[in-house]
């Protein structure tokens, strides 16, 4: 800041410049959130209140067997990642949210969300993106009903092996 007393508005000015300026590292986190979130294949938002730190070990885990990546940001700097993909997640970024981003197979990582619900009541599936269009919990749930990538691929052998062989 400039500390001329002469010119005390001048200090004023870039006072008021500082504040409305974002930090380096609040853009870039915005900008690590977008290419993310611009890159899954679809992003699912739960709530992990109340869930310890091994618990939230767990999950990552498995959902990292899925295909997905879990990560905590502040709702804030999610909220301008997804304004900018003219995303509307301002219902969903309430409380504490963790995000998955799955890169291909979102049946399965909605399955391990959903199974560690099951057993563990204090994670909230919240909702979701997939293809841009925003998704409520029940739409997220519906996803892990779908089959996996393997069982897909499981079928779909099994169906030519009993063609070829009848």
């Amino acid at each position: 800041m400039t500390d001329n007393p002469e010119h005390p508005e001048a200090a004023e000015h870039e006072a008021e410049a500082d504040a409305k300026e974002p930090r380096p590292e609040k853009v870039a986190v915005v900008t690590e959130v977008k290419e993310r979130m611009s890159e899954a294949e679809a992003v699912i938002l739960t709530e992990y209140r109340g869930l310890s730190v091994k618990e939230l070990q767990s999950l990552r885990a498995s959902l990292t067997e899925a295909g997905a990546v879990y990560k905590v940001y502040k709702n804030t700097l999610v909220r301008r990642a997804a304004d900018e993909l003219d995303w509307d997640l301002a219902d969903l970024l309430v409380g504490p949210t963790a995000m998955a981003f799955v890169a291909s197979d979102v049946g399965s990582a909605a399955k391990a969300l959903t199974e560690f619900a099951k057993g563990q009541p204090l994670l909230v599936l919240k909702g979701g993106v997939m293809g841009g269009d925003v998704l409520d919990d029940q739409a997220v749930k519906a996803l892990a009903d779908l089959p996996s990538g393997p069982e897909i691929y499981s079928k779909l052998a099994a169906g030519i092996n009993g063609t070829a062989r009848g």
